[in-house]
């Protein structure tokens, strides 16, 4: 199939890499010329294991291009749509300038039958008021929402081998062929067996949220259970331990560290809240309030633990922080709690010296202060 892919940041460049991977014809777009012409050269603009070579294997086929043109989206059967939605300044609510700026672009160059389809993470509702747009534009235009679930570090896997595929499409004839289109893209994974499921556009907005906010919530859930570990002599890893055996509960997201960042579980459970309460049903999601809490929280405590290891004053104490991404196998920096920590003890008089395989880059950029070696032998 001929596709373009709108936004090419961390989702839209592994989205259109590995949709060339399966075959199809990819365009991907976007306006930053520096990302552009990084791509086009084989360059990928961010770490993620096994990309750089996915990308020149698929570029030497001749099946992607990149571009800032969106006149080259023209001529291709399914477009995504795959740009940011920063948390917005002063505000917990996403900011959706990117998407519908990204979206009225594309609309001047549809052709009859185009399917576009949505996978940033957006407020519910946001389906409905484009596909008005749509309509009014192009009455057989046809628009779908197909959330993302990547996980940094594992993107290429979850692209090419999800777990599942939620299409969020219209009602009747629309929606059949939205479906059909979607089949047609995914065919390769849908073929070996990977799960789909059609709802409609709220239901499928509203999946990669609630994932989101779940998957948050063990994690300050953990994270509170460290705390009650640390007054009551209770070990939190065996406590963990003890509950993973149950499988309501299962183990996976629950170990006790400095907490969530990155550039999705905090500006999404923040935007979930907003959203929620815009619609009036805030009261449904108060406990989120709590979990971001615990999680900011675990950063200061960590530097307080701190304090009381090195003698109760960090003036003049030689630190070393491993790691400055968010996780591990990335170099996204985005509220990374490591690097917030990092900060905050040299602030208080540290001397602070941060490492990591990947991320230094980035985090000097956003925090020049500090000190940065490339290896371990650097730090002793």
């Amino acid at each position: 199939m001929r596709i373009s892919v709108i936004g090419c940041g961390y989702l839209g460049a592994v989205h259109a890499v590995c949709l060339a991977k399966l075959g199809h014809d990819v365009i991907g777009i976007d306006i930053d010329l520096r990302k552009v012409g990084d791509l086009q050269a084989a360059r990928a603009p961010f770490f993620e294991p096994g990309l750089s070579e996915l990308l020149d294997e698929v570029l030497m086929t001749g099946r992607l291009k990149f571009s800032p043109s969106m006149a080259d989206a023209k001529g291709s059967d399914v477009h995504f749509l795959c740009v940011g939605t920063p948390q917005r300044k002063g505000d917990y609510a996403a900011d959706m300038r990117h998407v519908d700026s990204a979206f009225v672009s594309l609309l001047d160059f549809l052709e009859p039958g185009n399917l576009i389809v949505g996978k940033s993470t957006v407020p519910v509702g946001t389906a409905v008021r484009l596909a008005d747009q749509l309509s009014r534009r192009y009455p057989d235009g046809l628009l779908a929402w197909n959330p993302e679930f990547l996980r940094e570090g594992l993107a290429i896997q979850d692209t090419l081998s999800p777990d599942r595929f939620v299409y969020g499409i219209p009602e009747g004839e629309d929606g059949t062929r939205a479906a059909q289109l979607l089949d047609a893209v995914y065919a390769t994974p849908l073929a070996a067996g990977v799960p789909r499921l059609c709802t409609n556009y709220a239901t499928a907005e509203l999946v990669k949220a609630a994932a989101n906010s779940f998957l948050a919530t063990k994690i300050s859930y953990i994270n509170a259970m460290a705390e009650v570990c640390e007054v009551t002599g209770a070990d939190v890893t065996l406590l963990a331990d003890a509950l993973g055996f149950d499988e309501r509960i299962g183990r996976k997201f629950l170990n006790a560290g400095v907490g969530f960042g990155g550039g999705c579980l905090p500006k999404d459970i923040r935007a979930f809240m907003a959203r929620v309460g815009e619609l009036g049903a805030d009261q449904a999601l108060t406990f989120l309030r709590e979990v971001d809490d615990i999680n900011v929280r675990r950063r200061f405590r960590t530097v307080e633990l701190t304090r009381t290891l090195v003698g109760n004053s960090l003036l003049g104490k030689r630190i070393t922080v491993l790691g400055a991404a968010f996780k591990p196998d990335s170099d996204d920096v985005r509220d990374s709690p490591a690097l917030s920590i990092a900060a905050q003890l040299q602030l208080q008089g540290a001397e602070v010296t941060v490492t990591d395989p990947e991320a230094i880059d980035g985090a000097r950029r956003r925090f020049p202060e500090l000190v940065y070696e490339e290896d371990l032998t650097g730090s002793s």
